[in-house]
């Protein structure tokens, strides 16, 4: 099913006060690519690391989709991982992994097992199976192809790759919610970088973690406006039912060029959570299965305290979450609408 109608912003919406600069190939050694299939939409993205990256993951939704991520934990052999898959399609979108694995091997990547090379390509998914056809899902192809497309260049933002058929704000139904999308964001501070980029498809709102105002999220019965999710709830406003586990999920990747230990990098992981939970709200609910992966390429030769780089972590996953919902654009598919927050900001602003 083709899109029947589909917009890009022309700018960010003015409730933001993050720019959102940077992106996570600001990272030395790390590589992004998108594979965006228009006829839902949806999509895979891959963050490689070509030479190798400390890795770590820490799962905080209560409906995961994912892949290789017991490997990850300190105390488990494989030290390094060759690339991360975020995908849409739900379960399915988990055969992009392959596909990554593939492309690997031909470029002659992966852990060495003397009769050949492994490569480590742990993998996350968000359900975005109820925009358009779903029996159209990202596959191992699609991972491929996304592997072929990677580079240290600053991705595409908003609805590419997995962010393809991202949604927010479905708490209450997927008639008043709005569109997600994939954002990218990162902090440097005395030579050591972290960056984030995250897939945006969350049950609650996308809140400005600075001012705290809701940048996109449910809408009000009518559609026309931001109801914000948190003061319904807490006023008693019942969520849709049935809320159905792992239809949700923000799945995303922080890297960072600082020189850290697997432990470190799962508490990096961790650390990262608190920008989701300072720009989602409600987040990691019983209906999300938010992942964070988190790499350590090693790449500036310097160390640095947890304390900031957890600091680092969790402010470039929230600008990225931001940025995800600033840079997506509308769709509408058959009687579903979903606008993006642009565009609904556009709608709401006050006349002079």
């Amino acid at each position: 099913m083709l899109p029947s109608s589909f917009t890009h912003p022309a700018a960010a919406p003015t409730a933001s006060t993050l720019d959102g600069s940077g992106a996570l190939t600001d990272v030395a050694g790390i590589e992004v690519g998108h594979f965006t299939d228009l006829r839902r939409p949806t999509g895979c993205t891959v963050v490689l690391a070509r030479g190798g990256a400390v890795a770590g993951v820490d799962v905080r939704g209560a409906a995961p989709g994912t892949r290789e991520t017991d490997l990850l934990e300190p105390g488990n052999l494989v030290e390094q991982v060759h690339a991360v898959m975020l995908s849409g399609g739900s379960a399915w979108g988990l055969d992009t992994a392959s596909g990554a694995m593939r492309w690997l091997e031909e470029h002659g990547i992966g852990l060495d097992v003397q009769v050949g090379r492994v490569p480590i390509v742990p993998a996350a998914v968000l359900f975005d199976l109820v925009v358009g056809d779903a029996c159209i899902r990202p596959d191992a192809q699609a991972g491929y192809a996304a592997c072929a497309a990677a580079s240290s260049a600053p991705p595409a933002e908003g609805n590419v790759g997995a962010g393809s058929g991202a949604v927010v704000g479905k708490i209450f139904g997927l008639a008043r919610a709005m569109r997600g999308g994939i954002g990218t964001a990162s902090v440097t501070v005395e030579g050591i970088t972290v960056g984030a980029l995250v897939a945006c498809n969350a049950l609650g709102d996308v809140v400005d973690p600075d001012s705290g105002a809701v940048v996109a999220g449910a809408r009000t019965a009518d559609g026309s406006a931001l109801l914000d999710s948190r003061r319904a709830l807490l006023r008693g406003e019942r969520p849709h039912a049935p809320l159905l586990a792992g239809t949700n999920t923000t799945i995303g990747v922080i890297a960072t060029d600082a020189v850290i230990t697997k432990a470190q990098a799962r508490r990096l992981a961790t650390m990262g959570h608190d920008g989701l939970a300072r720009s989602i709200n409600p987040a990691h609910t019983m209906s999300d299965g938010d992942t964070l992966f988190a790499l350590g390429t090693g790449a500036s030769g310097k160390a640095a305290g947890m304390t900031l780089l957890g600091t680092m972590a969790a402010e470039a996953t929230a600008r990225a979450v931001l940025r995800a919902v600033q840079t997506a654009g509308s769709l509408t598919l058959g009687a579903l609408t979903l606008p993006c927050a642009t565009e609904l900001h556009a709608l709401n602003r006050p006349l002079r």
